[in-house]
């Protein structure tokens, strides 16, 4: 929330991973067009306009330390200091944006790599320098603020940021002891980039031969185009193999993802909070009732994504369902291919309930190039949207294969893009940035568009059939298995808190345990292989800090928010856009209040079950007509 006052600068403002990966990444980059590739001379000319740039920026650092002591001093010392070190964040941002995005183009290519790791060595030594802000402010009384705000109304644009700063003040440290941990972020990514490199470039991905003779390399993008073969043998063999790779190594993940639990120990314990998740939710203000309650409600509510998995079966006509049926297609001989410039009109004609405005901006988006959309050898596998360039535009990030989820995928993204373009032109640099648990609403919200664009228009009972179960996979990929993730987080946070160990072995029983419940293997519903009990080595949302839960509680948000503009309720479409439009302006769940929707509640989560099943209805009138 007060991004500009932050110790540790947050730099990527969303970073999100689609559940469709990519396919075989044959082209190379010179091969493709440059309109399907994003223009990144928008942030910097060339590698070297960017160095100027770095070098330009690190001589300014030190007049930070001549603002010192003197924060409660006046107004105008506070302002100059906010608005110097906003500045300095500022082009923190743009900087990292290019170089986190050309490394992205080639994970492997080790200059780009140098120039992440540079930008965050130089963001580490400014956040040591600047680590007195926060704890002057921290010892400031409210009453001051106020005062110094009346005294110069320039000051009100850091009102949210400054009040946020008293409201965590018992868990601010001194200044020395905040520069410590400006320094200890020096180590705090450690696990994270650990665990990138060697799962995206270094892993020994397997090779199987498919039953058509054909062999596949099964990276993250041929274990998830293959996995979803329509060949019952082949997507066994594909979970095999994958699988029996990341076994092999799950002691070395085990170590990484356990360094990166002790991580957030170390920042919760050394700021006073009860546990690591307190720590990591009062970021943004939100009560950890409410990610206890969605573990809750997903809990109460397994029945209903026991019965979308039953209808899976149905649909496959299987005797029992395996965890290895789960991305099967379950209509058999539709294949529903886009081509890119297929994919761009879908969304922008799905999007015209928000109005012409907001669809002049998504057609800006692919006019100017903010879009990197095929794959590539060595490109970062997923999709996401990063808006941290306040003065620029957001960038988003696809491994496009032409498949409906990678139309959907397209969405996805370009929801968030529309968000942060909406914030960064509505909001001043310290409210641009919003939290991370309103950032999945407006892409959600966009898919939720999407789908209803679609069956709006197809009538056909096969594809209506294809399309609501992706519907409902997008319920099972974001509402129940992100929370199912959001439970496997929480648990083995608790065990490390206890003291207890995180081996590769542990967090391979701990996760299957989770596992089974949630498919109800046990109930005969799904069948869980022990070996896929590993799959929480593949996950890089693990690495984000109590990230994952908010996939879920954003899908239920943008499902309440999404019947309100589909049934054109009287200004729900200028209270979502004015919620894109709010930034970090307020706190999540305050802005979600005025949207119409309120967290708090079961309500969200009660609709979107409502939603769910309503679509399982549909698909079981259509299957009776078929007589299947």
């Amino acid at each position: 929330m007060n991004k500009v006052l932050n110790v540790i600068i947050l730099l990527v403002t969303v970073v999100t991973f689609s559940q469709a990966q990519v396919l075989a990444q044959t082209r190379e980059r010179a091969e493709i067009s440059d309109k399907y590739k994003w223009n990144l001379e928008d942030l910097y000319s060339s590698d070297e306009a960017w160095n100027q740039a770095k070098q330009d920026l690190v001589t300014q650092f030190d007049q930070v330390s001549g603002y010192k002591g003197k924060l409660a001093n006046s107004a105008s010392e506070l302002l100059a200091c906010l608005k110097f070190s906003s500045s300095v964040s500022k082009d923190f941002g743009r900087l990292y944006s290019y170089a986190n995005m050309k490394s992205d183009e080639d994970v492997g290519n080790s200059k780009y790599l140098a120039m992440k790791q540079e930008i965050q060595q130089i963001s580490t030594d400014y956040g040591s320098k600047a680590a007195f802000i926060r704890s002057e402010i921290a010892e400031m009384d409210k009453d001051k603020i106020d005062e110094f705000i009346e005294q110069n109304r320039s000051l009100k644009i850091y009102k949210m940021p400054l009040y946020d700063i008293q409201r965590t003040k018992a868990h601010t440290l001194s200044d020395k002891e905040e520069k410590i941990l400006a320094e200890a972020s020096l180590l705090a990514g450690g696990p994270a980039s650990i665990f990138s490199v060697f799962s995206n470039a270094e892993l020994p991905y397997p090779e199987i031969t498919l039953s058509d003779g054909t062999t596949a390399k099964l990276t993250k993008a041929g274990y998830a185009q293959h996995r979803a073969s329509p060949n019952r043998e082949d997507r066994e063999a594909v979970f095999q193999a994958f699988w029996d790779t990341f076994t092999k190594f799950k002691g070395t993940f085990g170590t990484q993802l356990y360094a990166n639990v002790k991580k957030d120990m170390f920042y919760a314990r050394t700021r006073g909070y009860d546990s690591s998740l307190h720590s990591s939710l009062d970021d943004n203000n939100i009560p950890t009732e409410v990610y206890l309650a969605l573990i809750e409600n997903v809990s109460n509510n397994l029945d209903s994504f026991h019965r979308y998995l039953n209808l899976k079966k149905r649909m496959l006509g299987v005797e029992t369902l395996k965890y290895s049926d789960i991305y099967a297609p379950v209509v058999k001989g539709l294949d529903l291919k886009y081509t890119f410039d297929e994919a761009k009109k879908l969304a922008v004609d799905s999007v015209k309930p928000l109005g012409s405005s907001y669809g002049r901006v998504v057609e800006k988006a692919f006019k100017e190039r903010w879009i990197d959309v095929y794959p590539t050898p060595g490109k970062r596998s997923g999709g996401y949207c990063n808006g941290s360039a306040y003065d620029v535009h957001p960038y988003i990030l696809l491994n496009y294969n032409g498949q409906y989820d990678d139309v959907s995928t397209l969405a996805h993204e370009l929801g968030h893009a529309m968000h942060s373009y909406y914030s960064n032109k509505n909001q001043p640099y310290p409210t641009a940035d919003y939290s991370i648990f309103v950032a999945e609403v407006a892409s959600t919200f966009n898919e939720a568009l999407l789908i209803h664009k679609m069956l709006e228009e197809i009538k056909d009972d096969d594809t209506r059939l294809s399309l609501l179960m992706n519907y409902l996979d997008g319920i099972k990929g974001t509402v129940f298995r992100q929370t199912q993730f959001a439970e496997f987080e929480l648990r083995i946070h608790e065990k490390a808190e206890r003291g207890e160990p995180l081996t590769g072995d542990v967090l391979t029983a701990l996760y299957g345990e989770i596992l089974k419940k949630y498919y109800g293997h046990d109930k005969g519903v799904c069948h869980i292989d022990d070996l896929y009990a590993v799959e929480w080595a593949y996950i890089p949302h693990f690495y984000y800090n109590f990230y994952v839960y908010q996939y879920s509680t954003s899908f239920t948000a943008s499902t309440a928010l999404a019947e309100k503009v589909l049934g054109k309720e009287k200004g729900a479409v200028g209270k979502f856009v004015e919620f894109i439009s709010s930034g970090g302006s307020d706190y999540p769940i305050d802005l979600l209040k005025k949207a119409g929707v309120d967290m708090t509640s079961a309500e969200p989560f009660n609709k979107t079950m409502a939603a769910m099943n309503r679509t399982m209805d549909e698909i079981e009138t259509i299957l009776e007509k078929k007589g299947r």
